[in-house]
């Protein structure tokens, strides 16, 4: 299922993405997850997909893919993945709706 209102990923995330999955010879699949944990109740965690679920949600953006499980999708509804640089580093950064508060280091939230 595809579907850009429910997440999608900007074209800068993509291309970190194909490039990171071109160097480890795997498919340009990014999977998101939320998993309790961090310093703000919630933790965004990425990888590279070794496969697509049936019930996972798939938003693509120039010939990569984002997944995310149905379990974590409640946690990021409406989100965006982006790539940024930073003085702070190179981090694939989630633009949460939902998230009501953050901590410092952009990687959990509380909703």
């Amino acid at each position: 299922m595809t579907d850009t209102e429910v997440i999608s990923m900007t074209p800068n995330a993509a291309r970190r993405v194909a490039e990171i999955a071109t160097k480890l010879g795997k498919d340009p699949v990014l999977r998101l997850s939320v998993e309790g944990g961090g310093c703000s109740g919630f933790q965004y965690r990425f990888g590279l997909a070794d496969s697509i679920e049936a019930e996972d949600i798939q938003a693509q953006s120039e010939g990569a893919s984002l997944v995310v499980d149905p379990i974590s999708l409640d946690l990021v509804r409406g989100s965006a993945v982006d790539f940024v640089e930073s003085l702070g580093g190179k981090s694939f950064k989630v633009t949460n709706p939902q998230a009501q508060a953050g901590c410092g280091c952009g990687s959990s939230f509380s909703v």
